[in-house]
């Protein structure tokens, strides 16, 4: 597998961390470094463990996690996703309480974003590729993407307000059915 090959497979892996990380700067949880540090740097990390994990697990398992993987993710980037929407239509002033870039829910959003990571991993297993390089390149351009969206995302926050809350938690819950639709019916 060749340099350019990983990228490309990493750039699609990393497509759907970028989404939620531009959802949620837009609906202000990323606002100072500590936030945008969190969510790249997990959403990275997530992305780099889970092609490993992949690979280790091999074949033998491959067909029964495929069976319901996209489920898990759509209900997990649902489950955010509503929550967001629900924040972003709460006129009350006041902190926002779902903070994506903390405790479980950022888990759950790295968990839901890297799924397809493990699928790669598993796949590579089968192809008999070394993971380690693989996935590291995968982890740091999803870092990076991550990183870039979030800083886009800030800017979109700040010009449309909380309406950027209810636009990404609709994106979350789109990226989820897409997920689940390409799973269904491939």
């Amino acid at each position: 597998m060749t340099t350019f090959e990983i990228i490309i497979i990493a750039v699609g892996l990393a497509m759907d961390a970028s989404a939620v990380s531009l959802a949620a700067a837009a609906a202000g949880y990323a606002k100072d470094a500590r936030a945008m540090f969190r969510l790249s740097f997990h959403f990275g990390l997530f992305q780099f463990l889970m092609p490993v994990l992949g690979w280790f697990l091999g074949i033998g398992f491959a067909s029964h996690f495929k069976t319901f993987d996209h489920w898990i993710a759509f209900f997990l980037l649902a489950f955010v996703g509503i929550r967001m929407i629900r924040e972003g239509m709460d006129r009350s002033p006041g902190k926002q309480k779902n903070d994506p870039s903390r405790g479980m829910t950022m888990v759950m959003l790295s968990v839901a974003t890297s799924i397809d990571a493990l699928a790669i991993g598993l796949s590579l297993a089968m192809l008999e590729v070394n993971i380690w390089y693989p996935s590291i390149m995968i982890g740091v351009i999803t870092t990076f993407m991550s990183f870039l969206s979030i800083k886009i995302g800030a800017k979109l926050g700040a010009l449309f307000g909380k309406k950027m809350e209810i636009l990404g938690g609709i994106i979350l819950i789109f990226i989820g059915t897409r997920i689940l639709f390409f799973h269904l019916f491939p």
